[in-house]
């Protein structure tokens, strides 16, 4: 079964410190669910946020021509991506 992957702009707020700061995203995903599980990980990971502290406003299914992030557009110029499991 091949599924098409889709990008997703999630836009939101997260608490460092005493602030909330304002953040995009443009990621990759099957799934809604997904995207929103993958912006609880990397924040987390990048800024020490627990999830009480990350804040989605908005996701929003992006067209591949409105993608601004580099390497998303390098990501989905490919022709296939093989993935080997172990």
């Amino acid at each position: 079964m091949i599924m098409e992957v889709k990008v997703f702009r999630v836009s939101g707020l997260m608490r460092i410190g005493n602030e909330w700061q304002k953040f995009t995203l443009e990621l990759t995903g099957l799934k809604k669910e997904h995207v929103i599980e993958e912006v609880y990980s990397l924040l987390g990971s990048r800024h020490k946020l627990k999830r009480a502290h990350i804040k989605i406003q908005e996701i929003k299914e992006i067209p591949y021509d409105e993608v601004e992030d580099p390497r998303i557009r390098k990501l989905l110029s490919l022709d296939k991506i093989i993935l080997i499991s172990r």
